[in-house]
């Protein structure tokens, strides 16, 4: 009797630590700043969710009368979680219409978006998925020049090409069956960090920008990411015309950066109202969250959107048919959310931390 007390304290005092630990990082993520051991809290959100609850499960069957603070400091915690994942689930309106398939008539399309993840060196895979789906529009990250290689069979039937193969992680290749008017290559926040801007014909002309900025990690705090990030926000609302942002950015659909993205930017999300559409890390799809995404401004609507399965990268491939057809949309979609003032405050201060960071890292080279 004794050993199973000293086992059940001992369990209890193990679970209070895990509980003590998910409380803390959902405080954190909570915390407004571009410290990267904070910033990673955004993304594990639904996983820590999870675990709240299931702590909380144990530690009410272990010992409810000395737990219950910590339960009731648990349930706290998981409100918070689940008030901002809250959107990616059924429970919360759709903001981007679905329509027909079969209502194409020229103002349909189809792309992939995919960090094929430069070591990975199976392209058979990539391959084979790429003339599966046979996307009109293409944007491949990690892609260096034996990437390129190996996909010059599938890429050689794109009529439209910009290509930036680099050996750094952040090689993009673009490709387009679509009327291509103009595009671009270029680094946006940081040197060899490139994204991709082109002008499409889908029935009328529209803009898509294909971002890969760099992940929070040691040593890399979240400036340059958010800074590139809001540039695009930026850019899109003073296009006149639609605009579609897809890539690898990587941050998650829910982040604060990503929010404000969306309102500056006047997007809407898809995947709002549907489910969260995780697509990293391949491997372990109970871990995964959604790193690689489809923003559009108001005019589109879709018919399909999905998440591929495992081709040797460790992002899931993901795919999506967008139709430009105001007129559906305007009917069928909601309205993006205004630009708040803390909005524009947010961004005057990513804009300034960054161009702080960049004169540090010009001293710092010097």
């Amino acid at each position: 009797m004794l050993f199973n007390t000293r086992v059940r304290r001992w369990i209890t005092a193990v679970v209070g630590s895990l509980a003590l630990f998910a409380i803390l990082v959902s405080g954190l993520s909570a915390v407004g700043s571009n410290e990267w051991w904070i910033r990673i809290w955004d993304f594990p959100r639904l996983q820590i969710l999870a675990a709240i609850i299931l702590i909380a499960i144990i530690l009410a069957a272990l010992d409810w009368g000395r737990s219950k603070w910590l339960i009731a400091c648990l349930a706290v915690a998981g409100a918070w979680q689940g008030y901002r994942i809250l959107p990616y689930t059924v429970f919360a309106s759709p903001e981007v219409a679905r329509v027909d398939a079969a209502q194409d008539d020229g103002r349909c399309f189809t792309f992939v978006s995919l960090n094929v993840l430069q070591s990975n060196r199976d392209y058979d895979r990539t391959i084979r998925m790429l003339r599966k789906v046979d996307a009109d529009v293409l944007l491949l990250l990690e892609t260096d020049a034996r990437w390129q290689t190996a996909l010059e069979p599938v890429l050689a039937g794109y009529r439209h090409r910009l290509d930036r193969p680099l050996d750094n992680t952040y090689g993009l290749l673009f490709a387009s069956r679509l009327p291509m008017e103009s595009g671009r290559i270029e680094d946006i926040a940081e040197p060899d960090t490139p994204s991709v801007t082109v002008a499409l014909q889908a029935g009328s002309p529209f803009t898509l920008m294909g971002l890969h900025p760099r992940p929070p990690h040691p040593g890399q705090d979240t400036e340059e990411r958010d800074a590139e990030i809001l540039i695009a926000a930026r850019r899109a609302a003073k296009l006149d015309m639609p605009v579609i942002a897809i890539g690898d950015f990587n941050d998650v659909a829910w982040s604060d950066t990503s929010q404000t993205f969306k309102r500056i930017g006047g997007h809407l999300d898809p995947r709002i109202g549907r489910g969260t559409y995780a697509t990293f890390p391949a491997s372990m799809p109970w871990l995964a969250w959604p790193l690689d995404h489809v923003f559009m401004t108001r005019e589109f609507t879709f018919s399909e959107i999905k998440v591929l399965g495992d081709v040797g990268s460790d992002h899931r491939p993901i795919y999506a048919r967008i139709c430009l057809t105001p007129r559906a949309a305007q009917q069928g979609n909601a309205r993006p959310d205004s630009v708040s003032a803390e909005d524009r405050e947010t961004a005057t201060e990513v804009m300034k931390e960054y161009r702080e960071d960049q004169i540090d890292e010009a001293k710092g080279k010097q």
